[in-house]
């Protein structure tokens, strides 16, 4: 698998983030917490990573859920995926919601999501008067599959 240079500071006592396995698609973030952080039912924050970094141009970075938090203590991402662009210099930050039913408690350190490095295309827009038609056209939300 090929690797791409992405300069990094990390502001916070946490590990880089890193791949858990040598086929894992996403690193795990951790939190940058100076106290536990208490998230109640349906509640949403935004939780600092204590990192900074340099994506190439071409090149995003997509925050996710974890799938373990999500299943076993209703921890997830909102604005999922969260993208992060070449172009932004700030600190990487995480937007969590509760979906349990109780609160739930996020220590420093914790695995709170997993970010993906992607390629990017921009597009470059080409006005015409009509666009092809296909087989689903305009079926949509829903449409496909149903008799």
């Amino acid at each position: 698998m090929s690797k791409i240079q992405v300069k990094i500071i990390n502001q916070s006592s946490n590990p880089l983030p890193e791949y858990g396995t040598p086929g894992s698609a996403g690193m795990d973030l951790r939190a940058n917490l100076e106290t536990p952080v208490v998230l109640q039912t349906l509640e949403r924050t935004l939780i600092p990573t204590g990192l900074f970094m340099e994506l190439p141009e071409g090149y995003e970075a997509q925050v996710r859920p974890r799938s373990g938090l999500a299943i076993k203590q209703g921890l997830t991402c909102l604005n999922t995926p969260g993208t992060i662009d070449s172009d932004y210099r700030g600190e990487v930050k995480v937007i969590l919601i509760n979906l349990s039913q109780e609160p739930q408690t996020i220590q420093h350190g914790d695995r709170i999501a997993q970010m993906v490095v992607q390629t990017v295309q921009q597009v470059a827009w080409e006005t015409v008067e009509a666009i092809g038609s296909t087989q689903r056209s305009d079926g949509g939300f829903g449409h496909t599959g149903k008799s």
